[in-house]
């Protein structure tokens, strides 16, 4: 969305240092990971550049797939699907599935892309790779069937943004923490975290930009 409004990205840059006023306590430029000056007013940065300084009270589990077919069968190829599964055992963790189509901009036509969430309780693969393969035909598929081919997969673990702590630590005045993605499917926990721990500070004048989602655009299934 900055993009859209005007936002200019450094693509394949990465912070190395701070360049920080003694006298204000307040950072006036950054050094990239090539060795160039960058000015700025504030800086907002994501919670890994403090892992060392954060404690991570829980995990997601997450997976990504590219299929060649919906798991949700429509004659519109402007499907977006939003699945909840039920926890396959007792006390265990639900599952969000989010499946994108071509139309979305996200994945080829032809394919479709999913991403699956859930609670850790342990590794990725092994908190998802049973839903996968109950979904989908994966190489370990042993008959032909109708479900969605699995064409490539990713499986990773991440921290929970929704239990990080990103206040209390010893940083310039005009440098912000937020938190990366939590389970929810709207990220809503992070989408506040930024309007009232940082939009206040940077930009309190001007009208801060979130987009609903749209009911009539999504497809639920619980």
């Amino acid at each position: 969305m900055s993009a859209v409004f005007g936002g200019i990205y450094c693509l394949r840059h990465s912070v190395h240092c701070l360049i920080v006023d003694k006298d204000t306590n307040r950072c006036k430029a950054v050094i990239d990971s090539r060795g160039q000056r960058i000015s700025c007013s504030h800086v907002v940065v994501e919670n890994s550049y403090l892992d060392m300084m954060m404690s991570v009270f829980r995990y997601l589990s997450r997976a990504v797939l590219i299929t060649d077919s919906s798991v949700l069968p429509s004659d519109s190829d402007q499907q977006i699907s939003v699945v909840t599964v039920p926890p396959a055992a007792a006390g265990g963790p639900s599952v969000k599935m989010v499946e994108l189509c071509s139309s979305s901009m996200t994945c080829i036509p032809g394919t479709h892309l999913v991403h699956l969430t859930c609670q850790s309780v342990g590794s990725a693969h092994e908190d998802l790779s049973p839903l996968v393969t109950r979904m989908f035909r994966t190489t370990e598929s042993q008959n032909e069937d109708q479900r969605p081919s699995v064409l490539w997969c990713l499986f990773f673990n991440m921290a929970d943004g929704s239990t990080l702590e990103v206040e209390g630590h010893q940083l310039p005045s005009n440098v912000y923490v937020c938190c990366g993605p939590d389970g929810g499917l709207g990220h809503e926990h992070a989408v506040k975290q930024v309007r009232h721990t940082c939009w206040s500070h940077c930009s309190s004048a001007e009208r801060f930009c979130w987009t609903e989602p749209k009911p009539d655009l999504m497809r639920t299934v619980g």
